[in-house]
């Protein structure tokens, strides 16, 4: 039971797990201000087009209210989080190619094939004679 918690406790302890708790709980919270942003300004300001309160709209369906105003209301939230985030990632990842050091450049390796001086093929450097015009090479050496 003891090597259970430890391993719990090497898991949750773990950097990735932590910043994942830390962006749900951020999350959650910007959540309502996007809510906050649609219900109190974008619904009336979309309610003065239709009318009436945006949130508010609705009909009857077989003795049911469908209230197809404020699903509206709830994809237009979730959409402007979805913009948000992408942004927030972009943003993310553009601060991280700055900070990332250059590529070097790649360092040529050791030639391992030479041109046949007849057919121009590619053949290894120790071979003494071409595969395709069977030319013998052993004098010529590696070129």
């Amino acid at each position: 039971m003891k090597n259970f918690f430890n391993e719990f406790k090497a898991f949750a302890l773990k950097g990735n797990v932590m910043n994942l708790a830390v962006g749900v709980i951020i999350g959650a919270a910007f959540q309502s201000v996007v809510a906050s942003l649609t219900d109190n300004i974008l619904s009336p300001i979309i309610g003065l087009f239709t009318g009436q309160n945006f949130d508010g709209l609705q009909f009857a369906f077989l003795g049911v209210s469908l209230r197809y105003g404020a699903f509206i209301t709830s994809v237009i939230n979730f959409f402007i989080l979805a913009f948000v985030v992408f942004l927030l990632v972009k943003l993310m990842n553009r601060a991280e190619a700055l900070g990332a050091k250059p590529a070097a450049a790649p360092v040529d390796a050791a030639p391992t094939h030479k041109s046949c001086p007849f057919c121009l093929s590619e053949i290894p450097l120790a071979a003494t004679r071409c595969p395709a015009c069977t030319s013998e090479l052993g004098a010529l050496g590696a070129e």
